[in-house]
């Protein structure tokens, strides 16, 4: 077990959360223009609640996250963009961070249990890093209105594929093709909600490796993580179990977020005082999260998280048109 694991999964790290939150608020406090532009920015609410409420937000949108297999940049950025006195610019560089805050939070407890598997992500992993670079710089080079409205409609969209695309939780591989057997994309978990061992495979490799250039290319466009992406093509295209495309896609966000990422800090587009709350948030979130995917089948929250998702869609679409401030 990683010394990051042990963190943690220690009893302890609920209330480290919570002080660093506390910390980062007060370090805040004493930086020039920040009290002051929150507070404005904010209306009614004292400046140093915003983080408090982040932290808030961003824990039960890592609970919801990790079960629906969507990640908690996909959920972040519309909901904080839409409903949050933040600029967007900033907001895609923390969505970015929370993504892989989660995803590092979860993907230990994930691999130990089998349910995402190195072989089947390292090749993607590849191809949505490369992309999310490109779609990084892109999106910090155009005006925040036109990314305001083309956020709103990729959310939109996401909901449609979502509610379009029916998953399959054990998909039917009769042949694997040349690439899935060379890069052996195979494996076995043990499904504990029945207590059977679990076998699969997949194929259809370079189909999904070409799909997962462009998920990395919108991902570090949006700030979303691509969560959303990865599981549709993990399991649908490439025939993995529902339950293994979804741990894996928890792995597969490391690898899109973190060059990303780099990008938006190097442009300064990274906020500790949103950063820092909203991180520590998800990755506790993620852990509860990371238990419940265990227990429960995805379906029972995706509903809440179509929900959700079609609102803060709806939000980032009009808030980019000015049709709503």
């Amino acid at each position: 077990m990683s010394r990051f694991s042990t963190v943690t999964r220690s009893r302890w790290f609920p209330l480290f959360c919570l002080l660093a939150v506390l910390a980062t608020t007060a370090v805040a406090a004493g930086l020039p223009g920040v009290a002051p532009a929150a507070a404005a920015a904010g209306g009614g609410l004292p400046w140093w609640g915003w983080p408090l409420l982040l932290f808030a937000v961003s824990f039960l949108l890592g609970v919801v996250a990790v079960p629906a297999g969507v990640g908690g940049g996909v959920l972040f950025v519309p909901i904080v963009s839409g409903f949050f006195p933040f600029h967007l610019d900033f907001v895609r560089g923390t969505g970015l961070l929370v993504a892989l805050a989660g995803s590092l939070s979860a993907s230990p407890g994930l691999l130990r249990c089998g349910l995402a598997d190195l072989r089947l992500a390292m090749p993607a992993a590849l191809a949505v890093s490369m992309a999310s670079i490109g779609g990084a710089l892109v999106g910090l080079a155009l005006p925040a209105a036109v990314v305001q409205t083309s956020l709103g409609v990729t959310i939109l969209g996401i909901v449609a594929l979502l509610l379009i695309f029916r998953k399959s939780d054990y998909p039917t591989v009769e042949a694997q093709g040349r690439l899935a057997a060379a890069l052996r994309f195979q494996g076995a978990y043990h499904e504990e909600s029945s207590g059977a061992v679990v076998t699969w495979r997949a194929h259809r490799a370079s189909r999904g490796l070409l799909l997962f250039l462009g998920i990395g290319f919108l991902a570090g466009l949006f700030g979303l993580g691509a969560g959303w992406a990865n599981v549709p093509v993990l399991n649908l295209v490439m025939g993995a179990p529902l339950k293994l495309a979804v741990g894996t896609s928890m792995f597969l966000l490391s690898a899109s977020g973190a060059p990303a990422a780099w990008v938006y800090i190097h442009q300064g587009a990274v906020l500790p005082l949103l950063a820092v709350p909203s991180m520590l948030g998800m990755m506790l979130g993620s852990q509860v999260g990371g238990r419940v995917l265990k227990k429960v089948r995805p379906a029972a929250i995706r509903h809440v998280v179509w929900i959700m998702l079609l609102l803060a869609g709806m939000r980032a679409l009009l808030k980019g048109l000015g049709l709503w401030p």
